[in-house]
């Protein structure tokens, strides 16, 4: 069990970024490669820094959430995580768009269990809000799906993990900050074979 002194939520800085890169290695280990570059971050910091926050506990970094404004109209119903990052470098990004955009939020391993996703959740909205926008959307993935997929659709899954019948830590999470699914994605984040390439 960590003793906690202190848990801190602060803005991101690419002082951060090596933490930040060890972070998300630990916290994505069945996605190889599936860390920001420092290039990504530098962009993300530079167009939308309030957007960028990171929790550390004890001053050790602790997770993180990534954000940026978007025009959802542009996207349509459906859309992948390629297009709505605009190929990873945010040029989607718009201080005029209407939906603040999720890109990313982990935890690493050692720190689940102690609601500090709640706390970037509660950022998120917080921001929202002050900036005055319509609401917060993302594409969440299903990691526990390709243990269903041959016996269901995802909408199904999904309706089963609404129902507590299937547990889905990422889905279980959404739901628990009091967002609503409201539509699969199919192909949506390439290489993410434990979610089929669907998100929600």
């Amino acid at each position: 069990m960590i003793e906690i002194e202190n848990i801190d939520l602060e803005l991101l800085t690419m002082a951060d970024y090596e933490e930040l890169k060890t972070a998300m290695i630990e916290a994505y280990p069945n996605m190889p490669n599936s860390y920001w570059k420092e290039h990504h971050m530098q962009s993300l910091i530079k167009k939308f820094p309030d957007g960028q926050v990171v929790i550390k506990v004890n001053g050790q970094l602790a997770g993180c959430a990534l954000s940026i404004i978007v025009d959802y109209d542009k996207f349509g119903e459906f859309h992948t995580y390629k297009e709505v990052t605009a190929n990873y470098t945010f040029n989607t990004h718009s201080n005029d768009g209407n939906i603040l955009y999720g890109i990313d939020v982990f935890i690493k391993p050692e720190f689940r269990g102690l609601r500090l996703g709640r706390r970037l959740y509660d950022y998120r909205k917080e921001l929202c809000e002050r900036l005055n926008l319509k609401g917060i959307s993302f594409g969440g993935r299903i990691p526990n799906y390709h243990k269903f997929s041959a016996e269901m659709t995802p909408k199904q899954y999904i309706d089963k993990v609404k129902r507590k019948e299937i547990h889905d830590p990422v889905l279980n999470f959404q739901i628990s900050n009091d967002f609503h699914p409201s539509k699969v994605l199919k192909g949506y984040l390439e290489g993410d074979n434990a979610s089929g390439e669907y998100a929600v």
